[in-house]
């Protein structure tokens, strides 16, 4: 589906310009396309994707090298004002997975630095799979969990979950057992927008969650939040930002 380029996921081919008709079925989207044609196409988000998925938002899409796929178009990007202006946001959850494995492997995350294997899919857990598991021979094994962050809902703070995420919360205590066992265990928050300063937790929204992420913590689960640059070309991790007590 990609192409990768040190930390940057680099889109294979032109994006396609449109606007949002709807949203529908969680995965499906309707897009009034700029040549006049209206199609249907896929979501790559479980979530709700509050305030990303008004009617007449700007969106870009990107189209599948499958033939044979039912739908070939994908909804990548939407174009946001938060406050500060238009900006770019990643909203398929396919991609962090992908853009952190290769940021930990350029060194982009010094926190995960040091590792000389990297496993991806891990089952672990109850009959939980991890999204991925550092080694290295004189290291304790690192389980790293990714989270798709695009909530922001005051100018410059990144939150996370955007809805109710039992399971979510699942692998935050599948972490603090790992870390228990005597292992490491990181949580990933990666931004999918540029304009963030900071990231909370969206602890109004899923009250669970924050107990969760407050249970792991304490159990010694380390947590990082990592924002991206976006454009029509391309999806760069660019830095760390800073995670705030209570938002």
């Amino acid at each position: 589906m990609r192409a990768q380029t040190g930390t940057a996921m680099q889109f294979p081919t032109e994006l396609i310009p449109g606007r949002l008709v709807k949203r529908f079925k969680r995965f499906l989207a309707d897009v009034l396309l700029d040549t006049g044609e209206t199609v249907t196409v896929h979501c790559a988000n479980p979530g709700s994707m509050l305030g990303l998925n008004a009617p007449g938002n700007r969106v870009w899409l990107s189209r599948s090298a499958n033939a044979a796929r039912k739908l070939p178009l994908s909804w990548e990007l939407a174009e946001i004002d938060f406050g500060r202006g238009p900006e770019m946001v990643g909203i398929n959850t396919g991609h962090p997975n992908g853009l952190v494995d290769e940021a930990i492997r350029d060194g982009t995350i010094p926190e995960l630095a040091g590792y000389d294997g990297l496993r991806r899919e891990v089952a672990y857990g109850k009959a939980s799979r991890v999204d991925m598991v550092l080694s290295s021979g004189e290291r304790p094994p690192c389980y790293v969990e990714v989270k798709n962050v695009h909530l922001m809902r005051q100018p410059g703070l990144a939150e996370f979950p955007d809805s109710v995420t039992a399971r979510g919360a699942k692998h935050l205590d599948e972490l603090g057992d790992m870390v228990e066992a005597g292992n490491r265990a990181v949580m990933v928050f990666l931004i999918q927008y540029g304009g963030a300063e900071r990231f909370a937790l969206a602890r109004d929204i899923d009250p669970a969650y924050g107990r969760a992420f407050d249970r792991a913590r304490a159990r010694g689960v380390e947590m990082l939040a990592y924002r991206c640059r976006l454009d029509v070309r391309e999806i760069v991790v660019e830095s760390a930002v800073a995670i705030a007590e209570r938002g």
